[in-house]
């Protein structure tokens, strides 16, 4: 989003548009000209109306400005009596039924506003989503109303954020955490009596939520528009790579299909050191979540995760890695600058894994289908060759790891740093022009204390607590259908896999609504979460492109 100013004459430089207001209060109206300076919300001529007026005739009629600033027209125009977008009711009557422009007493002083940019971090448990909605908690919506309580948004625009220019880098999808996130708003940063005023908003905030800093940006600053790229991060337990159960029912349609399949040899589940240590008799699902979390992955296990996530890298059509897309659809193209598998590490019991997933931008669900793909293809010895053919026109069903262990890193800025970086080389620190950058690192430290604290501690909590990955990976091996069977010893996509538009499918993979939550009733006995199938939830082609995770 870029400022644009008119040009007086066309033989002179680009000048700032003049304003023209008709001044009451003498016998005769004259025109005052006022030039627009590039922050007309930190003037005293704003278009908002936040203060008294100098004149009665002022006060009791104001004219609607576009954004501009200029007067809008009522010509042709039926009377608009909606407050479209309010968020808490309405301007034009109060409580008591009052309207707008009666003698309600002296409004508070108005104060100045700035663009700016607030680096948060958050747990996603128990909010829906980041993207303010009425009636429900999000990460922003409680946000806004602790800036509101702390001052950093004045009583006149607390009913609608649009009034402050709201937005965010990264639109997560409900329970989703962020380590780093961006939003950025007008917003009042000299708050009367108040010496740091991000402190005071974190005053306002649950422990759960925090702001890590602001910076001043440039007034033409978008948020998403602005971000260069992502960092997720995900997190496993090794455990699921373990292979199929053998006898279970995606174990027997895999070798049924591997049967079929000339020249390959099927992965034999029951010859794997877990499998064939058990005794004769059949062990229980708490049995081997026992000896599971007991187990270590090799180090040719890891460099088989490493290679295969490789084929993830680059620019490639993930519309299999989504919902609600075309193959033909271009927003569809996506680049991944690079995936990091990390060494495991170990925890109480459980040994852990985590995924750097490092790209220009993701849709919504993507990343928890491509750690779907990276670990099912690994545990059943499916060739990473299955990774290119489902960024073919081909359409399959593919499952989405559980929510719990997504984690948003943070957004990067780079080419607005770089800009804003080449305008202060001219310009002293102090000057009413100088932006800083965009930097997370300066807030490391309590960043990473706070994830321990709120994301990776509660994380491995409700893991060690309700199994909740085993009883994914479990909903997995139970399905017997063919919706999964291009899970195999060649990663070709079989003709009885490919899901084709406006057919009913027999036997179809059904997810567990269940693996979309990041929080859990604390009850005694198992299971402690509700095993209902989910349902698909149609959402419009904007709504999917702001969306992420």
């Amino acid at each position: 989003m870029y400022d644009l100013h008119d040009s007086e004459q066309s033989h002179s430089p680009p000048a700032k548009r003049p304003i023209i207001e008709m001044q009451a209060g003498s016998s005769e109206s004259f025109k005052r000209v006022r030039i627009e300076h590039e922050e007309p919300d930190e003037t005293l001529h704003s278009t908002e109306h936040e203060g008294p007026s100098d004149t009665p005739a002022a006060d009791t009629k104001r004219e609607k400005r576009d954004a501009a600033g200029w007067a809008k027209s009522r010509r042709g125009k039926a009377k608009d009596t909606k407050n479209k977008g309010r968020r808490r009711g309405t301007r034009d009557q109060d409580k008591d039924g009052e309207k707008e422009g009666e003698e309600q007493g002296p409004r508070a002083p108005r104060l100045p506003k700035k663009q700016s940019a607030l680096l948060i971090g958050f747990c996603g448990t128990g909010c829906n989503g980041m993207q303010i909605q009425p009636d429900v908690r999000t990460i922003e919506g409680v946000l806004f109303d602790a800036l509101v309580r702390a001052g950093a948004v004045s009583s006149d625009n607390a009913d609608d954020p649009v009034k402050v220019n709201l937005g965010r880098a990264a639109r997560t999808d409900a329970g989703v955490h962020a380590a780093g996130n961006l939003v950025s708003m007008k917003l009042i940063t000299a708050i009367p009596g108040v010496e740091d005023w991000v402190a005071r908003v974190n005053e306002e905030l649950p422990p759960e939520i925090r702001v890590w800093g602001s910076v001043r940006v440039q007034n033409s600053f978008n948020a998403r528009m602005s971000c260069d790229s992502r960092k997720y991060t995900y997190f496993f337990p090794s455990y699921l790579l373990i292979p199929p159960k053998p006898g279970s029912g995606f174990q027997r349609a895999y070798e049924q299909h591997a049967q079929s399949m000339q020249g390959v040899v099927p992965l034999n589940a029951s010859a794997h050191p877990f499998w064939s240590a058990l005794e004769s008799h059949s062990s229980t699902s708490m049995d081997d979540l026992v000896r599971k979390r007991s187990w270590r992955i090799s180090s040719d296990q890891v460099e088989l995760i490493r290679e295969t996530a490789k084929k993830f890298e680059g620019t490639h059509n993930f519309h299999n890695f989504t919902v609600g897309r075309e193959f033909g659809d271009r927003s569809n193209q996506r680049h991944m600058w690079k995936i990091e598998i990390s060494d495991p590490a170990v925890y109480g019991d459980t040994e852990w894994i985590s995924v750097l997933f490092h790209g220009q931008s993701f849709m919504l669900h993507q990343i928890r289908k491509m750690m779907s793909v990276l670990i099912l293809s690994c545990r059943t010895g499916t060739p990473g060759q299955v990774i290119d053919e489902l960024y073919g026109p081909r359409m399959v069903m593919v499952p989405k790891m559980p929510a719990l262990g997504l984690l948003l890193e943070y957004p990067i800025f780079d080419s607005y740093n770089k800009k804003i970086t080449s305008i202060n080389e001219k310009l002293e620190p102090s000057h009413p022009d100088y932006r800083p950058e965009i930097d997370f690192e300066q807030h490391r430290k309590s960043i990473d204390a706070f994830k321990q604290t709120f994301i990776y501690d509660n994380m491995r909590c409700i893991e060690d607590r309700d199994g909740v990955f085993d009883a994914w990976v479990r909903s997995i091996d139970t399905y017997g259908g063919d919706d999964l069977l291009y899970l195999n010893p060649k990663g070709i996509i079989p003709a009885a896999a490919v899901i084709k538009k406006g057919d009913k499918r027999d036997n179809p993979f059904k997810e567990k609504r269940k693996f979309d939550l990041t929080s859990f009733p604390d009850r005694q006995g198992t299971p402690t979460i509700e095993d209902d199938e989910e349902t698909e939830s149609k959402l419009n082609k904007s709504r999917l492109e702001d969306m992420e995770g």
